[in-house]
């Protein structure tokens, strides 16, 4: 799907033609939207299709009348029958006269800009518009790290609980599995904005490098949160997974002691029921001699279990 954008003092329109001073925003396009936009801005058609490879790397690429610029930015999925998150490539393509955004999925940080809910955006100003996207994206990351940290707190409250599954460990390795996506994306992109600091092509004005520091310093927040919670959750993972262990060796001990406290009327009744005189069997001829044995049994039954209990085997 193509559509275009272009503000005309503070106004958002969509527009039907190329033009100048134009956002051209690309989301999971066909070969011919893709072929035209690559002729009438004569950019290579391999570079418009490279943010829609969900392998491609975050990169800064200048190319003779055009730059391409590649970060990650993360995306909602549904993992495992659950919401989880990944990340997709996002291609920048920035031109004499025009912006061009190319991304394989609909994302939340391009519908604030054609939603006209950012402040100051325009159209015209073509690396405000790239640091407004990269700030609107390290926005993101936060918010998600702030979702899969209250998704961890959730799961801790019920460590120690008898609700504690199964399904908590495996919810535990999937928050650590989106972290690991995270810690990937916002390192790779903090290389493309390192690089965006030494670039000269475009004119920047003050209140751009200003943004483009902020970007700096909520993408680096955004990669010690990724990095804090991997770590809460790796230990969280950890201590799920021994409580876990350990309350099935309580049942193995428990089922353990049960079955040696089992045994003494089992041996006791096999001894009498053996196929000998009976002259010589204890109690055999003494009147209540089954009660007696009865009684017996039961009270070394009830001296193993207090035994087993002081040794804190039950």
């Amino acid at each position: 799907m193509r559509t275009i954008y272009k503000t005309d003092n503070g106004i958002l329109s969509q527009m039907d033609a190329f033009e100048p001073d134009v956002w051209v925003n690309l989301i999971s396009p066909n070969m011919d939207e893709l072929t035209e936009a690559a002729e009438y801005y004569e950019i290579d058609i391999a570079d418009l299709r490279a943010a829609l490879d969900e392998e491609e790397s975050s990169r800064v690429q200048i190319e003779d009348g055009y730059t391409l610029i590649l970060v990650d930015i993360p995306l909602e999925e549904i993992r495992n029958d659950q919401r989880a998150y990944t990340t997709i490539p996002l291609g920048i393509l920035l031109v004499q006269d025009a912006i061009l955004t190319v991304c394989g999925e609909d994302t939340v940080i391009l519908n604030y800009f054609y939603n006209n809910r950012m402040r100051g955006f325009s159209t015209k100003k073509k690396m405000r518009f790239v640091y407004q996207i990269l700030l609107r994206t390290t926005n993101l990351y936060q918010a998600l790290l702030r979702v899969i940290d209250k998704k961890r707190s959730e799961i801790e409250k019920r460590v120690g609980s008898e609700t504690t599954e199964d399904k908590d460990l495996i919810n535990l390795h999937e928050l650590e599995t989106n972290l690991v996506y995270f810690a990937t994306s916002l390192s790779a992109n903090k290389v493309v904005l390192d690089r965006l600091t030494r670039y000269e092509r475009i004119k920047q004005y003050p209140e751009d490098k200003e943004l483009l520091d902020d970007v700096i310093v909520e993408n680096r927040q955004a990669i010690e949160m990724t990095n804090i919670y991997r770590d809460i959750i790796h230990g969280a993972r950890e201590l799920v997974s021994t409580i876990i262990n350990n309350r099935l060796n309580n049942v193995m001990k428990f089922l353990t002691s049960i079955t040696l406290v089992m045994a003494i009327p089992t041996i006791i009744s096999g001894i009498y029921g053996m196929n000998v005189s009976g002259k010589w069997m204890p109690l055999s001829e003494t009147p209540h001699g089954f009660a007696i044995i009865c009684v017996i049994t039961g009270a070394i039954c009830v001296l193993a279990l207090l035994v087993l209990k002081k040794r804190k085997m039950l």
